[in-house]
């Protein structure tokens, strides 16, 4: 069965290699916000807390965005989807907020140098060893 462009594993190993993958793009994909986390921060953040605000805000922003389309689509329309969004996004950077225990500002600078920490990550990776991230970015 194919889902999500790949196909769900129905063996007991292949769901036990999935998992593990996962977990190991979860602690791979956390280090860029620990480090960011670290830079906004002063040196309050810890490891803990990246991986955290990793698993945390992108379960908060898939759930606020599938729910908030689901519900807000029979009365909204296509607009509901854009409110969605901009609801999950927020939802997202709360989780962020929260975590690293910043202000708003703060949160949102700690996801922008994530990111370019992640696009750094991802260019020295793939200099080195030929891997790469799944293409995150526009370019």
């Amino acid at each position: 069965m194919s889902t999500f462009g790949f196909t769900v594993p129905t063996t007991a190993e292949g769901i036990l290699l999935l998992a593990l993958a996962l977990i190991v793009l979860w602690i791979v994909v956390s280090i860029p916000v620990y480090i960011s986390g670290e830079l906004i921060t002063g040196g309050r953040a810890d490891f803990g807390s990246a991986m955290g605000a990793t698993l945390g805000g992108a379960l908060a922003y898939v759930l606020v965005l599938w729910a908030g389309t689901f519900l807000l689509t029979p009365i909204l329309g296509a607009p509901a989807l854009v409110l969605s969004f901009l609801l999950a996004l927020l939802v997202w950077l709360g989780v962020y907020r929260a975590s690293f225990d910043t202000g708003w500002l703060q949160a949102v600078a700690i996801v922008a140098v994530g990111w370019f920490v992640l696009l750094v990550m991802d260019i020295i990776l793939t200099s080195l060893f030929g891997i790469s991230f799944p293409k995150f970015y526009p370019f």
